[in-house]
């Protein structure tokens, strides 16, 4: 009977888990872990049996929560029954840290009227704005001045976007039209793009992966129309249509295929040699509002990374962002979210299947914005219940909602390292929300009035945002 007593006591003090990827593939099969084994001891574990040269650092997550404490502790904590094996999901991290910023550093006038949207370039040198007095600016980070207006819209500047390369910069106006500038002079490049017949609401650039140096970008307009542009040639190569109403957002996705979300309701998905029509995602109950890619973050970034190196030739460009992409993509599918008017997200696999993977319930109002984290592991999105949400950015599952602003939030932008989001909001203020404490990390008021558009530089080192008040403002570590 004792000997038994003994024995029982010695397994207790072991716990049988299973190690598995966010896409819930096992790392080998299922081991028995003493229960002080934590974090560090996992990491070990997974280093060795990934046979990773150098030591990377990871996360671990049981069920959405972090493990920071030992398995037995967390076990007790969390009363939770081991009657099968303790799954455990292990995370790669940045390894690389990025500083919350804590600062404005720089209130930057220049515009006449308000500042719509903002945008660093790839390499995060570089700034750009579009504003209601039809100018787009580009602004000198190191001196924190205005660098050159570049004038020739002839409405509001609703829509800006950076080629991943870096070497172009389009901007999409009320009026329909389109420009391309040469960021180095701030000069439009050629006349302006004519095509659309009504505002242009999105604008995304082919992946440098998949075509360098980047010549092709995609624009979506309330006309219910897509185009695709060639910047070479100047002109609109190939006119996606079948929308019935609006289009209100556009993404070139890693596969070479775009998606255009609209206020009929519905995703379509189009190749991109004949534009032809793929596939259709259905089951919003309202406009779509905001499409997010799981890749967005190596998409928007090309061959840029932390390091800052640059790059001598686009076919070096080119062979490095196709590295940096099939590496996040690490064999599982691009994952698409979108947003909606009906309080409701979905996210999709659409190269398995038409039918969502996911539907993500829980915001109050309007769903304004959704944007994966770099590493594709959270999905954020905003929305006019004043709330920023947290969900798994595998399976759609809910995590957390961040509370604080006090009117409805408009756009979010992520740290490069997925530790930190950043969030303004018609409030005034910017907010920074820690992901791992799930916790208000800073405010950042400052704004006299509605902020419109916020961008955290993909280089980590600081965050621009504009709005009524004209200013453009920047924010450091």
């Amino acid at each position: 009977m004792e000997v038994e007593d003994a024995v029982g006591e010695e397994v207790a003090k072991k716990v049988l888990c299973v190690l598995a990827n966010p896409e819930g593939t096992p790392l080998g099969g299922s081991m028995v872990l003493p229960q002080n084994a934590g974090p560090v001891q996992l990491q070990q574990i997974v280093n060795k049996l990934l046979n990773n040269e150098e030591r990377l650092p990871y996360s671990f997550y049981i069920s959405d929560e972090e493990l920071l404490v030992p398995i037995g502790t967390y076990l007790e904590k969390n009363k939770v029954s081991v009657e099968k094996a303790l799954s455990i999901v292990y995370q790669p991290q940045a390894i690389f840290r990025i500083r919350p910023v804590q600062r404005c550093s720089a209130t930057i006038s220049g515009h006449a009227e308000a500042v719509l949207t903002v945008a660093f370039s790839p390499d995060g040198r570089q700034l750009a704005s579009g504003s209601g007095d039809a100018t787009v600016r580009l602004w000198d980070l190191n001196t924190q001045t205005p660098l050159f207006t570049c004038t020739g819209h002839k409405n509001w500047v609703l829509c800006i976007a950076w080629s991943p390369d870096g070497k172009h910069l389009v901007s999409g106006s009320k009026a329909g039209e389109l420009q391309c500038w040469d960021p180095q002079t701030g000069k439009a490049s050629g006349n302006p793009l004519i095509g659309h017949k009504k505002w242009i609401t999105g604008i995304s650039w082919e992946p440098v992966h998949l075509n360098a140096p980047c010549r092709r970008f995609v624009s979506a307009s309330k006309d219910g129309d897509a185009r695709i542009w060639d910047v070479t040639l100047r002109r609109s190569v190939i006119c996606l249509t079948g929308h019935t109403l609006a289009i209100t957002c556009v993404k070139w996705g890693g596969d070479g295929v775009i998606y255009t979300g609209s206020q009929d309701c519905t995703i379509k998905v189009w190749e991109t040699t004949q534009g032809k029509l793929i596939r259709e995602l259905k089951g919003h109950g309202h406009w779509v509002n905001s499409l997010a890619l799981s890749t967005e973050y190596v998409l928007r970034t090309g061959a840029f990374d932390h390091t800052g190196r640059q790059y001598s030739s686009p076919e070096e460009m080119k062979q490095v962002a196709l590295e940096r992409y099939k590496k996040m993509r690490d064999n599982a599918p691009e994952r698409l979210v979108s947003g909606s008017d009906d309080f409701t997200m979905f996210l999709w696999e659409p190269s398995v299947s038409k039918h969502p993977k996911t539907r993500m319930t829980g915001h109050q109002q309007l769903v304004n914005h959704v944007y994966f984290s770099p590493d594709g592991q959270w999905i954020a999105s905003a929305s006019f219940d004043k709330s920023v949400k947290l969900w798994n950015g595998v399976t759609g599952k809910f995590v957390a909602a961040f509370r604080g602003h006090v009117g409805p939030v408009y756009q979010i932008s992520w740290s490069a390292d997925s530790r930190l989001l950043l969030s303004g909001s018609k409030d005034s203020t910017l907010k920074v929300w820690d992901i791992r404490t799930r916790k208000l990390k800073q405010d950042l008021p400052g704004h006299a009035d509605e902020v419109y558009s916020v961008d955290w530089s993909p280089d980590g080192e600081k965050v621009a945002s504009g709005g009524k008040d004209k200013v453009l403002k920047l924010w450091m570590g």
